[in-house]
């Protein structure tokens, strides 16, 4: 693992990220990301040689260590000084959780806009509201079988039965999944069916 880049910004990352730590196929560590990070380079000091990946336990996204030098300096790079977020500078209202971002309209989405109540921002942020209400389910199965299959697709790609796994899993087919992936190695096979829970158990 190259631990001079960073696929993450460490130093401003919440401690309480819950993150996975494979060792080749083998589960090392699990739990928020500085326990992970000392239990990776405790592993990696003993064991050089090898190649450690770690996760977001929930997204499955690659998050870089930089493991550079002692304990207490890798854990200095993910938690600042201060224990806390840095604040972003920017337009929006930070305080008050509003970030500004460009959106593309078209000129009769923006007339319309300008006539409801509020004006744009407070109509598009009862819209997303609206949305978000309504496709929880479809969302939250989306979630899933995205960290999902990212995780297989990182992970067990090379494994047995990996597409036909893969395409039980779109199915939401548990039954054949297990089976498709009884050979798997614990570690791995129990991370990708709790990841896919969601999509196995939610019907839209």
């Amino acid at each position: 693992m190259d631990s001079t880049k960073s696929s993450q910004n460490m130093e401003t990352s919440s401690p309480a990220i819950d993150c996975i730590a494979f060792a080749g196929q083998k589960k090392i560590a699990d739990g928020p990301l500085t326990d992970v990070a000392a239990s990776v380079k405790r592993y990696m000091d003993a064991h050089p040689e090898e190649t450690l990946l770690v996760f977001d336990a929930s997204s499955s996204a690659s998050i870089e260590l930089d493991l550079r030098g002692s304990l207490e300096d890798v854990i200095s790079r993910i938690r600042p000084p201060d224990g806390g977020l840095k604040e972003k500078s920017g337009p929006g209202r930070p305080k008050l959780g509003v970030i500004s971002r460009e959106i593309g309209l078209l000129p009769r989405h923006w007339d319309w806009l300008a006539f409801q109540p509020g004006g744009a921002s407070v109509t598009l942020r009862k819209l997303v509201e609206e949305a978000r209400k309504q496709n929880t389910s479809k969302d939250r199965i989306r979630a899933s079988q995205n960290a999902a299959y990212k995780f297989m697709s990182a992970m067990a790609g090379n494994l047995p039965h990996f597409e036909e796994a893969s395409r039980a899993f779109f199915a939401k087919n548990k039954a054949l999944f297990e089976t498709l992936t009884a050979a798997w190695p614990r570690d791995l096979r129990e991370h990708a069916l709790r990841l896919g829970d969601a999509a196995f158990e939610e019907t839209v």
